[in-house]
């Protein structure tokens, strides 16, 4: 079978293509570029504790090294430091880390892959889909015709698949600007992240007033100030002005010694795509939603998806069409994007509404710096990973249902397990191999063998009912997870959402949900041919 053509080669397009490998599906990804990407340390990406873990189980390497975890947060307005986070196993610290580097990491896990073709110098001019496939045309140094199942486009947010495919991209302009700088300096804040909104010094120019700092490896920092609306160009002579008082301001003296490595200007805009998905193409990251206002990440998100689809284009390309599940791609990623944008729009008007706002409505300083702290951490409706709790792959009419403390289409707790092998892993660790997890809740487990256990109780039913279920699943047992009883069942997806729990082995139960998460049963190609 052919493989999946993958138009683009960023962040989402490499994550894709390792994740289809990883499930046995090959892919060609057309690279327009030349194969490399130019160091930029002020472009950089904050991931969440489920992005950063998905990108290590893929690439196979601790991202840690690259990048910092935080080892805090703090939100200052004018003196007045307003709130102080400190992460820890409960309260897991983002990643942050250049951009170049991640995609660095990426193609190093590439480089071995049999099943991923990567074509620089290559870009896309035209589509062709046809029942049984799709073709694809790119100009360039090495442009020819490449034929594939299926096409994902991950080429941002100038998308030419988006473009080629007639889909509209609406939404707000210019949402936010900021001056941006990467330097090497030491400030009173080793390793962690701040908020500071109307710092008491605005000497230099107009300002609204808020700058983040944001560590980086080898004592560089990420700095962002926030601009006035407007198209004002942000002259060297204002940026430097800007460093010079925000670094004397942080360490209260004289401007400290730094070395500025790099600069720029960040443009937030909020667009989201009509459409995801036309026959045989999608798109994904950029090319299908762009947000970033109030400190929220797109790249996030763009993960997201692509952890969502590569399961199901999995499905699709070993067992032949399933043409619900594919769908069911769009109506889940693209429900929860559209929450994120809607949550961002509203909530800007309060957070920039000005002082006016502030003297009318009590304790909105302390609800805005809330927001923003959201929004940078990958929290609340700003931020936290989305649940596809309307998703049509969801079961119905499942009695044996129970609840527990993930909400049904949420992504499950990362506990400890044990696997097949007798071996004690991660939960996280089995996602993305295309299989489903069952999950047996079963207190006291954890300190015997597998051995001794696997035979007893209510195993051997549940090990029979999970052979027969209608796709492959995996077999876990969990001495506890977070609001479940003894003997709860747990059916998890290939990308880590729950699909339900059930009290006790209840086989019928458990087939209902299976055959319902992979969008019921196959279609055939003729059916698949007649969208």
């Amino acid at each position: 079978m052919d493989p999946v053509i993958i138009v683009g080669a960023g962040p989402v397009g490499l994550t894709l293509a390792l994740a289809l490998a990883r499930q046995e599906v090959p892919s060609v990804l057309l690279d327009e570029g030349p194969g490399k990407d130019e160091p930029r340390p002020a472009r950089t990406v904050v991931l969440r504790e489920d992005t950063t873990a998905l990108l290590e189980r893929l690439t196979g390497a601790s991202l840690g090294g690259a990048g910092t975890h935080w080892a805090g947060w703090r939100s200052m307005r004018r003196k007045q430091v307003t709130r102080e986070i400190a992460f820890d196993e409960t309260e897991p610290a983002p990643l942050h880390i250049a951009q170049h580097v991640l995609t660095g990491a990426l193609r190093q896990a590439l480089a071995g892959e049999r099943l991923v073709k990567i074509a620089p110098d290559n870009r896309l001019d035209s589509i062709e889909q046809e029942p049984s496939g799709i073709t694809a045309h790119t100009r360039g140094p090495n442009g020819t015709w490449w034929r594939g199942s299926h096409l994902v486009g991950c080429d941002g947010p100038r998308s030419t698949v988006r473009k080629l495919l007639d889909i509209r991209f609406p939404g707000r302009t210019a949402v936010e600007r900021h001056a941006v700088a990467a330097l090497r300096t030491e400030l009173p804040w080793p390793d962690q992240a701040l908020l500071h909104r109307v710092p008491p010094w605005r000497t230099s120019g107009p300002s609204v007033g808020e700058v983040t700092g944001r560590p980086l490896p080898d004592g560089v920092w990420r700095l962002d100030w926030l601009l006035p609306p407007g198209k004002d160009l942000v002259t060297p002579e204002l940026l430097l002005a800007r460093i010079r008082e925000t670094l004397a301001g942080w360490t209260e003296g004289p401007t400290p010694p730094y070395e500025l490595l790099d600069t720029g200007v960040h443009t937030v805009h909020h667009r989201l795509a009509r459409r995801w998905r036309v026959g045989r193409v999608f798109l994904a990251g950029d090319a299908a939603h762009l947000l970033g206002a109030l400190g929220t990440q797109g790249l996030d998100e763009g993960l997201r998806d692509a952890d969502n689809l590569a399961w199901k284009l999995a499905l699709a390309w070993h067992h032949g069409p399933h043409e619900a599940l594919l769908d069911s791609y769009q109506e889940e990623r693209r429900a929860v994007v559209a929450a994120r944008l809607r949550a961002a729009d509203q909530a800007l008007p309060l957070v920039r509404g000005g002082a006016g706002l502030r003297a009318v409505v009590p304790g909105s300083t302390r609800n805005h710096d809330a927001l923003l702290t959201d929004g940078h951490l990958g929290r609340g409706a700003l931020g936290a990973p989305g649940a596809y709790d309307d998703s049509p792959l969801a079961p119905l009419h499942i009695e044996g249902e129970v609840p527990v403390d993930t909400p049904t289409g949420a992504p499950v707790a990362d506990v400890r397990v044990t696997a097949e092998d007798g071996a004690f892993v991660r939960l996280r660790d089995r996602l993305g191999r295309g299989s489903l997890l069952v999950v047996l809740v079963a207190p006291g487990t954890g300190v015997w063998e597998r051995k001794h256990w696997v035979t007893a109780g209510i195993m051997p039913r549940l090990a029979a009912a999970v052979t027969a279920l209608p796709h492959p699943a995996e077999l876990l047992v969990a001495e506890s997870y977070p609001g479940a009883a003894a003997h709860t069942v747990l059916l998890v997806r290939p990308d880590g959402h729950l699909v339900t729990a059930l009290s006790g082995v209840r086989p019928a139960d458990l087939y209902a949900a299976a055959e319902a998460t992979l969008g019921g049963p196959a279609r055939t190609e003729a059916t698949a041919g007649s969208r």
